[in-house]
């Protein structure tokens, strides 16, 4: 019952502040009905009937009765009806009007969730603080090399009783950014490989700029990127404490961290939308399992974060920069013109539109993103914009 009485009340909730679409933004070829079906997400439903996806909740409006386009299920049927005098979709169950039945859990979800799971329960960027005091693994029992489940380590400088339990991390990525020069050069976010990840292996989630940018001038670090990679429990507390790892997907060695346990490590309720405004130089920095470039329904990290404004369910366009080239025709290879003039006979090319992304974890200074379509491949280096 009291799952029944929840889905009701956020749906309730969720109806008021709803505003209408314009007629233009419905697909030309959008089905007259469709059946949402298990497996369905609010992203590939709504791009059956619109051209902006992420505009979907000022276009689905909810019956009379207590059903709610926020809270759809396998089974209900969206269709479009003429309300107000313009297009608007409206959603009904084959069955009637009725209270719900299913648990929140049984919505269909923003965007597949089962893509994210190393992202949304694993993944952190901690500061430099953070990273910096982090208690950290100073040798195994019996002076092994490695631990595994059921094996005791011995930690530094943790501050916990017996009893409390840790999640263990290692280093991945160190994000920093460079400030904007004096000739009007913008902010550059770039991403390096922590060393010796797995015994010298490259790590398990990001591939990395090969360039290696040295740290002088005007450098701040903006992140460090961790995996947790397991749990363990407090056996005894003391300047060098004990603890027993009791599960771990790799075998624990010397200088990994220990965090506390995240209670609810990830939002999962966000839906998608256009920020209200995009901040200043936001770029892709990294992304998985491709050595150049990723597409659809792979995860990219970008170079802003909670504190410029980003937030779960932020939908942005992804462009490529122009290139700058030269222009031949009207100051020719060799000439006087192309000689006195450098920066005249150079021009940059408009940005291509590449496709969307959707903010599904957000950090102080870095987010993660899903690429939800696309047109061309995204690189790193790409920049954001508003979702137009």
């Amino acid at each position: 019952m009291l799952k029944k009485l929840l889905s009701l009340f956020a749906g309730l909730l969720l109806t008021l502040g709803v505003y209408a679409a314009n007629q233009s933004d419905l697909r030309n070829d959008h089905p007259d009905t469709y059946t949402v079906k298990r497996g369905d997400t609010l992203w590939d439903i709504s791009a059956r009937f619109l051209h902006k996806p992420w505009l979907w909740p000022e276009l689905w409006q909810a019956n009379p009765q207590i059903q709610n386009p926020h809270l759809i299920y396998p089974g209900d049927v969206l269709s479009l009806a003429y309300l107000n005098g313009g297009n608007r979709a409206s959603l009904r169950n084959e069955g009637g009007p009725h209270i719900r039945a299913e648990s929140l859990e049984d919505t269909i979800k923003p965007i597949p969730l089962t893509l994210l799971k190393n992202f949304l329960k694993n993944t952190r960027i901690l500061d430099e603080e953070t990273f910096k005091h982090a208690p950290h693994v100073l040798a195994m029992e019996e002076n092994m090399l490695r631990a595994a489940n059921g094996k005791l380590i011995y930690v530094k400088d943790l501050n916990a009783k017996a009893g409390d339990q840790f999640a263990i991390v290692r280093a991945t990525s160190l994000y920093y950014s460079t400030a904007p020069d004096e000739d009007g050069q913008p902010r550059h976010v770039f991403a390096r490989e922590t060393e010796n990840f797995y015994d010298g292996e490259s790590a398990m989630v990001w591939h990395h700029y090969t360039d290696k940018i040295p740290f002088t001038g005007n450098v701040e670090i903006i992140g460090h990127e961790v995996l947790v990679i397991g749990q363990v429990t407090v056996t005894k507390s003391a300047d060098v404490s004990s603890a027993l790892v009791t599960y771990s997907d790799v075998e624990i060695r010397k200088g990994d961290l220990l965090l506390p346990v995240e209670d609810k490590p990830y939002d999962s309720s966000y839906f998608p939308h256009a920020p209200k405004t995009v901040p200043a130089d936001m770029t892709v920095i990294n992304f998985t399992d491709a050595l150049d470039a990723v597409g659809p329904h792979q995860v990219v990290a970008l170079s802003r974060g909670g504190k410029d404004g980003v937030e779960n369910g932020q939908t942005y366009s992804i462009y490529q920069i122009g290139d700058v080239v030269t222009d031949d025709y009207k100051y020719p290879k060799g000439s006087n013109k192309a000689f006195f003039h450098p920066k005249k006979k150079k021009s940059q090319l408009p940005e291509e539109f590449i496709g969307h992304v959707m903010v599904f974890r957000t950090f102080d200074s870095v987010s993660y993103g899903l690429v939800m379509d696309g047109i061309r491949p995204v690189h790193k280096g790409n920049v954001l914009h508003a979702p137009e």
